[in-house]
């Protein structure tokens, strides 16, 4: 029996034309990989069995139907299959900024590379020629700060032109690039950064965000002191302001640059040369410092951007992120496929709910990505996008970053008349990439995700490691993939990096998320794993519980989180934050619409009202935080406050720990009110 609510027989909300399925990259794909692997590869299906099957024949015909490198791909493309420790494309070298520039079409120097808009509605704009130019003089730059192959370049910097080139330059010289945004404490960010032990920092003066410019020199000269080894800072005037006073030496990051470099002189590398390091959300602890490397993630951007996303260098891609979260790597990549790029340093919600739509027809974006949570405001505000913006030119709604409620497939099939698919996707930072998304031909049902993505053996495992279908089970992957991790920085043994994703299921990959596969190849995301609900042996997802209670009038934002006590009792509360008093008549309505709407399973114990909802600052909520400081850990060992968004938003949680600490809450009555806010 399903935990989650009935899925059912739904009808899709979206389907390709015959004509437009047949015309995807994703289609041509498959039929040439078929004549050259003599195989019936004419479904989605058929193609990603083949691509789970032989890996290696997959990323092969990837690697040489985009030209991932200067020359074909050579063999072995899979030298071992072990999880962790596969070894791809042994012997090969390629370069993620060369793949950018030498894949681009020969005839584009003049079109439009990337645009750079603040909230403040300053707007920076380079063509393709001119932001290889800039990558050259700032490769040129950093090889004369006696930057080499192997070294770290830090970057403290909002989401603008100068991160793309600065990542740029530092990937072509073979150096390691790492980010954190601005608006990160110095000692959070510190927490990151400091372990790769970087020798130059790229800072920007500051960041804009709620009708504000946040002057953020200070914290600047903070990180880099707090950064010993590095020796050079290079500042961005990103507001335009002077450099603050640090104890290094301090070059202008626009006056330092070579005005007119030469030919860009990509370092040839390794497949498995570290690209970039990113980090884990850091709840438990010092964040994990995450290594992927060149050719997974040139390899993976290919495929992802140019078969299931379908882009090319006719697109123009604009995802709402900061350079903290992953969908930044992500965005970058398209640049691998030709597709030029927008960039926001700004609220999405200022002045307007609808102020990403307004930008997406501003600059002519096809493909639009943002988060649930996003479309959820918008849709509450009523907006007729077709009416208040030109949108003809957007082909494709991505989101992603939590599961996309069906309300929202509705809305935007309601908005575009069905000429816009909504694309949900589910991967996450430990592989820069999408586990499971959609293909131009495949259709979309509404709360679900299409299919597992090409290349990834996606399954779902019950405790004792045997697939299940219909069922909620955990989200594993069973072959290696590119883009899987090359190693944890500073874990020489592997021991964290295993005990990360391999400590469950001997030699599976262990992602985190409970999902259920359903009879017609979908995949349904219910939440965390380690988060899961479990009344009466059934397990429940929060993002099922979500999706119904973030729709009741009034209720803003909600987390919810079951607890096993020692009594051998379970309680699940659900923490609320409401516009006005959460009254008897807004909790009943909220018991309602869960029974109604997801199942009795569902109802909460309690319906608690609080000030905020505790979040990674990429908007994740901190179920299992919460969850542990409700069962009495103490929060200094649970959940790092530089981590949290909000951290206040803690406290009402750590109060009622103690405040229950002697008595815990009971499942009755439910309505009992202990009131946070």
């Amino acid at each position: 029996m399903s935990g989650s609510p009935e899925i059912g027989h739904v009808a899709p909300v979206w389907e390709p034309t015959p004509a437009a399925a047949e015309a995807s990259a994703v289609a041509a794909f498959a039929r040439s990989a078929g004549a050259r692997y003599g195989l019936p590869l004419d479904t989605y299906r058929a193609l990603w069995e083949w691509s789970v099957d032989r890996p290696g024949d997959f990323w092969t015909h990837v690697w040489d139907v985009f030209a991932a490198g200067r020359v074909p791909a050579p063999a072995p493309a899979l030298a071992s299959t072990a999880m962790p420790g596969a070894t791809w494309f042994p012997g090969a070298t390629l370069n993620f900024a060369d793949r950018v520039f030498t894949g681009r079409p020969a005839d584009n120097d003049a079109a439009t590379a990337v645009v750079a808009v603040t909230e403040d509605g300053t707007e920076t704009r380079l063509t393709w020629r001119e932001l290889e130019q800039q990558v050259s003089g700032a490769a040129e730059l950093l090889r004369d700060l006696g930057v080499r192959p192997g070294d770290r370049v830090a970057g403290y910097l909002p989401n603008g032109v100068a991160a793309v080139v600065a990542f740029l330059a530092a990937a072509s010289v073979g150096a390691i690039w790492s980010c954190c945004g601005p608006d990160y404490a110095a000692p959070a960010a510190a927490n990151r950064l400091a372990q790769l032990e970087p020798t130059v920092l790229v800072c920007a003066d500051g960041y804009h965000f709620g009708g504000c410019r946040h002057d953020r020199r200070g914290e600047a000269v903070r990180l880099a002191a707090l950064l010993p080894t590095v020796g050079t800072v290079l500042h961005v005037r990103h507001l335009g302001l002077e450099p603050g006073e640090f104890a290094v030496p301090v070059l202008d990051w626009d006056a330092a640059r070579d005005p007119a470099p030469g030919p860009l002189r990509p370092e040839p590398v390794p497949f498995d040369h570290p690209l970039w390091v990113l980090y884990s959300s850091g709840t438990t602890g010092v964040p994990k410092a995450i290594v992927h490397g060149h050719g997974g993630v040139v390899l993976d951007g290919l495929k992802t951007l140019g078969l299931h996303l379908d882009m090319s260098a006719h697109d123009r891609l604009f995802w709402y992120t900061t350079t903290n979260w992953m969908m930044w790597n992500f965005t970058v990549e398209a640049l691998l496929v030709g597709a030029s790029l927008v960039l926001y340093d700004g609220n999405p919600g200022r002045p307007h709910a609808n102020r990403l739509w307004e930008l997406a027809a501003e600059h002519r974006v096809t493909v639009l990505g943002t988060s649930p949570a996003y479309l959820g405001a918008c849709q509450r505000t009523g907006v007729r996008l077709a009416d208040a913006h030109d949108l003809s030119e957007l082909r494709l709604v991505g989101a992603t970053g939590s599961p996309v409620p069906a309300a929202s497939y509705h809305w935007i099939h309601e908005q575009f008349g069905g000429r816009v698919p909504l694309v949900s996707v589910s991967g996450g930072t430990d592989v820069v990439t999408g586990l499971a998304g959609w293909a131009p031909n495949l259709p979309i049902w509404p709360g679900e995700i299409s299919a597992p993505a090409l290349g990834v053996a996606l399954d779902a495992y019950d405790d004792a490691g045997k697939p299940v279908r219909g069922d909620v089970g955990e989200l594993v992957v069973t072959a290696p993939m590119p883009t899987m991790p090359l190693y944890f920085w500073n874990d020489p043994d592997g021991a964290k990096y295993r005990d990360a994703y391999f400590d469950t299921y001997d030699g599976v990959w262990r992602h985190g998320d409970w999902i259920t596969l359903t009879e017609r190849g979908s995949v349904v995301v219910h939440g965390r794993s380690d988060a899961t609900l479990n009344r009466q042996g059934v397990r429940l997802g929060s993002a099922d519980v979500y999706e119904v209670v973030e729709a009741v009038p009034r209720v803003r934002d909600s987390l919810v989180v079951g607890l096993d006590r020692p009594d051998g009792t379970y309680w699940m509360p659900l923490f609320v934050v409401v516009d006005g008093e959460l009254d008897d008549a807004l909790r009943a309505a909220i018991t309602e619409r869960l029974r109604r709407d997801a199942s009795p399973r569902h109802v909460p114990d309690e319906v608690v009202p609080v000030a905020a909802i505790p979040r990674t600052r990429t908007g994740k909520k901190l179920e299992v935080p919460v969850k542990r400081i409700l069962l009495g850990a103490d929060p200094a060992s649970v959940v790092s406050r530089d981590a949290v968004d909000d951290p206040d938003a803690l406290d009402a949680f750590i109060a009622l720990a103690r405040r229950t600490a002697s008595t815990p809450p009971g499942p009755a009555p439910r309505t009992r009110e202990i009131d946070l806010a």
